[in-house]
């Protein structure tokens, strides 16, 4: 597994454009991810050939070897292709739970 990736993790994936589809669609090609992408690209300069990257949330860790990321659609890559953007930081408490004794 990827050193440091954790559920909740912000990671990124390096994507290839593989097409145009539509206007609005661009069809990717993300690594070791068995089936074509797509996703929305508004501003019609990519071109065949260029790499993107999507970012996503950490959903899911299998066998210690892939992670499942949320790009919209939860896709399942290897842990060696997903590189962690933002670690997940819990939220922290203002005031304890518990009021202080009379």
């Amino acid at each position: 597994m990827a050193r440091g990736i954790n559920i909740g993790d912000e990671v990124a994936i390096t994507a290839t454009v593989r097409r145009r589809v539509t206007e609005d669609r661009v069809s990717v090609s993300i690594p070791s991810y068995g089936q074509p992408h797509s996703i929305i690209d508004m501003t019609s300069n990519l071109q065949k050939g260029q790499h993107i990257e999507l970012i996503g949330n950490v959903t899911h860790l299998l066998d210690g070897k892939r992670v499942t990321v949320n790009l919209g659609v939860p896709v399942t890559v290897d842990a060696a292709v997903a590189g962690l953007v933002n670690a997940y930081k819990p939220p922290t408490r203002k005031k304890p739970l518990v009021d202080k004794p009379t």
